[in-house]
């Protein structure tokens, strides 16, 4: 299934955050949002989801989702939004238990995501005993218990350091690879970007606009930390950003 928005605009009040964003994200692909502070990235992704009305403009779902999809529109927060009293197998068994699947075939997909992030030893303990990777990596796993059709991506990786992040990306390319799915990408990392997106769609400060499109046609695998081609794009993608997202540092710090 593809997403296109037509003409999306979006204002708060009298405060324009978002006007014209015309994009194609086609099924298949990883697409990377990222743009100065405030420019509507996190906005942009609760339209897409649902989760607001646009100003101006529409989304649209274009095809139809994957076989056995439960949810087309599935988000993966940055803060995990993990139930602390239920364990692994239990934080991914919520988002199934009410479709009326029977409990053999729930215990079913649920081995199968969590072998996929590498959680199935991990089946009964409690989000308290997990670091913030495996945490994460428990947020992804009940997201794809639903067979979405497209992932809805915020800052997925923000809250963790460095190192985890590191691996976090890594693991996410295997899933890739593995069985490619389709995902929007909202993040301020740069390095996140190149290393993960087809395409990385460059929105100015606010009001957000598309400034470019980037397309990276490098298969994801084959993407590595201090690659001198990545490193080239990352500094392409920031000499883009810089005079504004400067600007737009100032304007949030004088509101």
């Amino acid at each position: 299934m593809d997403i296109r928005l037509e003409g999306i605009g979006h204002s708060y009040d009298n405060v324009e955050v978002m006007r014209e964003i015309s994009l194609e994200i086609p099924a298949g692909r990883i697409v990377c949002i990222v743009g100065p502070s405030g420019c509507g990235k996190s906005t942009l992704l609760r339209i897409i989801g649902g989760l607001e009305r646009p100003t101006q403009g529409r989304v649209l779902q274009i095809g139809v989702p994957p076989e056995g999809c439960l949810n087309p529109l599935t988000y993966v927060f940055q803060d995990f939004a993990l139930l602390p009293w239920r364990s692994v197998h239990g934080n991914v068994s919520l988002v199934l238990e009410d479709h009326g699947i029977p409990d053999a075939e729930a215990d079913e997909i649920i081995a199968d995501v969590l072998a996929r992030t590498k959680l199935s030893d991990f089946a009964k303990a409690l989000p308290r005993q997990l670091s913030g990777g495996m945490k994460q990596r428990v947020a992804i796993a009940r997201a794809l218990a639903v067979k979405p059709a497209v992932l809805l991506m915020d800052e997925p990786l923000s809250a963790l350091d460095s190192q985890t992040r590191e691996l976090l990306m890594d693991d996410l390319v295997s899933l890739y690879a593995r069985q490619p799915f389709t995902a929007i990408y909202v993040t301020h990392n740069l390095n996140e970007a190149v290393r993960l997106g087809h395409s990385i769609v460059v929105l100015s400060r606010r009001p957000g606009q598309i400034r470019e499109v980037v397309h990276l046609d490098r298969p994801l695998q084959e993407r590595a930390l201090g690659d001198p081609e990545l490193e080239a794009r990352q500094k392409y993608l920031w000499d883009l950003m810089r005079a504004e997202a400067r600007a737009a540092d100032a304007e949030l710090v004088n509101v």
